[in-house]
């Protein structure tokens, strides 16, 4: 006997091709309703050398009360200007922020109003709170605390001073901290007052190495998971 599958719509699920007629299905983004997908690209100035340990260089902070943002992708790419006189393994992490009550200071700020970061202008405008990125600086850290663990990180060796500035131009060539597959995997899901940074770790930076970091978000917003 024949079963069929009918959807919300009332639409009836259908079979493809002739030979094995499996279940014809289609993978869709999040059902964000009213709100929207968002995507947002930010750079540094040039990140000044001798960078502290566990300095910020981006803020991402989430503060609706009652809607919640999906986080699908994080990507992070990097380059010296200066090359670097002392060799050291660095590492650049993604960490979850948790009672963020306050944004950071200094550095810059991203544009949100309007039709800005929308996937589609027909898409609500973003209700991300702040997007910060470092200039020259590290960021001041506002309120929040960090979860103990990162959840995304790149360790990147870098060489010394017989190293041009020419061969060390790449330092990172574009690396996913997170990054959501498919709709089998969970997204990172921020409330009210989370969010995450991009920091460096516990190693200071070597002396004379100066750099810059670019860090592309994308996100969905969406009224319940």
């Amino acid at each position: 006997m024949a079963v069929q599958i009918q959807g919300n719509g009332g639409n009836v699920a259908e079979v493809d091709g002739t030979s094995y007629r499996a279940l014809r299905v289609r993978n869709a983004p999040l059902d964000t309703g009213a709100l929207g997908h968002y995507r947002l690209s930010m750079a540094t100035g040039t990140i000044a050398a001798a960078l502290a340990a566990n300095a910020e260089l981006f803020q991402f902070r989430w503060t609706d009360a009652t809607r919640l943002c999906a986080i699908q992708k994080i990507m992070i790419s990097a380059g010296a200007i200066a090359a670097a006189t002392a060799a050291a393994a660095v590492t650049l992490e993604a960490a979850v922020a948790r009672a963020f009550t306050v944004a950071g200071t200094g550095g810059a700020t991203a544009t949100l109003t309007g039709n800005n970061q929308k996937d589609r202008t027909s898409m609500g405008t973003t209700l991300l709170g702040e997007a910060r990125i470092a200039t020259t600086a590290a960021l001041g850290a506002g309120t929040k605390v960090l979860d103990s663990q990162g959840i995304g990180n790149a360790t990147i060796g870098i060489g010394t001073g017989a190293i041009t500035v020419t061969h060390n131009l790449t330092l990172i060539d574009r690396i996913d901290l997170l990054e959501q597959d498919g709709i089998e995997q969970h997204p990172l899901v921020l409330a009210a007052n989370e969010g995450f940074v991009i920091k460096n770790g516990a190693v200071i930076w070597p002396a004379t190495l100066t750099w810059a970091l670019g860090v592309t978000v994308v996100w969905a917003e969406i009224a319940a998971y």
